[in-house]
């Protein structure tokens, strides 16, 4: 038997050391899913520990037709889009309408950053480009999911998408200045 099956086994049977082993062995991970949606640590851990309570009351439905890491990561972005939409905090931020939406562009640049830099950069965006943003490049939902999942049309998740796209990278380009006025380093290439 997998170490997963055999943990799932022994979660489902009420073992405390078994559902124990399993927070701790995706709880980091999936705080970390967590933290991309939310603007701050605690909210983030609040989401992270609603996601785990629905974990284990799932967890009978988990099939074993994909990894686990992702099935729980799944109720995690569900999670976190679900305390967005009832935390008023959030609500005020999410941009769905006309006059944010910007035509998709072609342009692709290639960008080497640390990780951390572009989290950090990502996170800085209004709350409406950074979900879509997570949600498409991050977590891989096609912009017909995204759509779905909120309430909004994949017409305008593309052009969120690509208005948050646009503004990351002109935020990248100016970090690029800045570096190379410092002599630093930081490569881009691209348009």
């Amino acid at each position: 038997m997998t170490d997963d099956k055999r943990l799932i086994t022994d979660c489902l049977k009420g073992k405390l050391s078994a559902q124990r082993e399993l927070y701790e062995k995706y709880a980091g991970t999936m705080l970390g899913v967590c933290f991309r949606y939310t603007r701050s640590l605690p909210d983030a851990e609040d989401v992270l520990q609603e996601g785990f309570v629905k974990v284990y009351n799932k967890l009978g439905q988990f099939k074993f037709e994909g990894e686990l890491g992702g099935w729980i990561r799944r109720i995690m972005v569900t999670t976190a889009l679900n305390f967005l939409k009832k935390n008023k905090r959030y609500q005020t931020e999410m941009f769905f309408t006309e006059e944010y939406m910007h035509p998709v562009t072609n342009d692709n640049p290639e960008i080497n950053m640390e990780a951390k830099e572009i989290a950090g950069l990502i996170r800085q965006l209004p709350q409406g480009y950074q979900v879509i943003f997570n949600l498409h490049a991050v977590e891989g939902y096609s912009h017909v999911e995204i759509g779905q999942i909120l309430g909004i049309s994949d017409s305008t998740s593309r052009s969120q998408y690509a208005r948050a796209r646009a503004v990351l990278v002109s935020w990248i380009k100016t970090l690029q200045e800045e570096r190379l006025a410092n002599n630093e380093t930081l490569t881009y290439v691209g348009k």
